[in-house]
């Protein structure tokens, strides 16, 4: 039987934090079938978790974000020669340059990949020169693959419609799942009585198209209306990133009163249980947010952007708001709506955000997809 084989299955991404943070629970279902685990990244504090977890690490130093030609044309041959060291008999290909790079790398060595496009990033967010060159990259190498995974249909559109990719080799996974027995409610005060302090969050990278600045706005909207709310946010603070948020912006947003900032955490579940509210304005091009799946699986209402990805993870009026892109007035109105609301229809929006998230991006979905393009390719 296909199923009782075992195989050797390399993960490749620009960090060993994703694929801890966001692909755990695949790497222990392939575990628990015998598959060997490598895992393929630069290095980063989370390789020891990974290889605590019984993986297998490689190092391989690239930047996701460098335009350096030689930087590309040194990381297909790096790449090249630890697929052919240690012959993996699949390869999970994640972000851009291990999906161009990486693929190509691959099929000269006749192994079978799979890349997935976790979103369409920084690179599609304006039609510039790198929009262009990044386009033609995908299309010369995509086709090498032997399927292409997207978290959202409409990346999948993109892709197909640009011709990019077949549509034979599309995929459309729901997002890149979400645990919810990790991520599942606390019992908190009755509902009733909105509690004194009403408190929103919002816990991402600190990028400005993830909407970091939007909501700072909002916030400092509802103050100027008399609100009196405490207002969280958590994530990894890039500061040298092209798109990354000011440091005295985020010194100025705490200053005001606006934001409080609490860093990065690892687990973010002791700031959602003491939360009332999700807020995620996003403009950038996501795939699913796993943050707005870990907040409906723990009950918590959301207010996110009519963006592509997010608003898969909400059911308008019924688990949340959606609001204009790019608009902090309309962030803003959305979040008072909720901040008003009885905590009882809170209550209620949270349990059917849970509902919506179990039924559409429990992480079983994704794990059994892994598990059977493992079959169907390898069997």
């Amino acid at each position: 039987m296909a199923e009782n084989k075992k195989y050797r299955i390399a993960l490749v991404s620009n960090n060993a934090w994703s694929i801890y943070n966001f692909r755990l629970d695949v790497v222990r279902a392939m575990h628990q079938l015998g598959h060997e685990i490598i895992v393929i990244s630069p290095h980063d504090e989370f390789v020891g978790r990974l290889e605590n977890e019984g993986c297998l690490y490689q190092p391989v130093e690239f930047d996701n974000r460098s335009t350096n030609p030689l930087n590309d044309i040194n990381l297909y041959f790096r790449l090249k020669r630890l697929y052919r060291k240690y012959r993996p008999d699949l390869i999970f290909h994640y972000v851009a340059k291990p999906n161009i790079y990486g693929t190509i790398a691959a099929r000269r060595l006749r192994i079978p990949s799979i890349a997935v496009v976790t979103g369409l990033g920084y690179a599609f967010a304006k039609q510039n020169w790198l929009y262009y060159f990044v386009k033609h990259l995908y299309k010369r190498s995509l086709g090498k693959a032997s399927e292409v995974w997207f978290l959202n249909r409409e990346d999948a559109q993109i892709f197909k419609r640009s011709g990019i990719v077949d549509i034979s080799k599309i995929k459309v996974l729901p997002g890149e799942g979400v645990n919810t027995d990790f991520f599942r409610p606390v019992d908190k005060e009755q509902p009733g009585e909105a509690r004194a302090n009403f408190r929103f969050v919002m816990a991402c990278r600190l990028l400005k198209s993830k909407g970091v600045g939007l909501f700072a706005e909002a916030c400092l909207i509802l103050k100027n209306k008399g609100y009196d709310f405490q207002a969280d946010l958590l994530g990894l603070h890039e500061p040298h990133h092209p798109d990354g948020i000011a440091s005295a912006d985020l010194q100025k947003w705490q200053e005001a009163g606006l934001i409080n900032y609490l860093g990065f955490v690892s687990d973010v579940r002791a700031a959602l249980e003491q939360s009332d509210c999700f807020v995620f304005p996003s403009y950038y091009h996501e795939g699913v947010p796993r943050c707005l799946m870990e907040a409906a699986s723990m009950e918590l209402p959301i207010v996110t952007t009519h963006n592509r990805g997010c608003k898969e993870v909400v059911e308008e009026k019924l688990t949340g708001f959606l609001c204009k892109t790019g608009d902090p007035f309309d962030l803003a109105d959305k979040m008072e709506q909720l901040l008003l609301m009885p905590a009882a229809d809170r209550a209620t929006m949270g349990r059917r955000g849970r509902e919506l998230v179990i039924s559409k991006f429990d992480i079983k979905k994704v794990q059994q997809a892994y598990i059977q393009i493992i079959n169907r390719t390898l069997g």
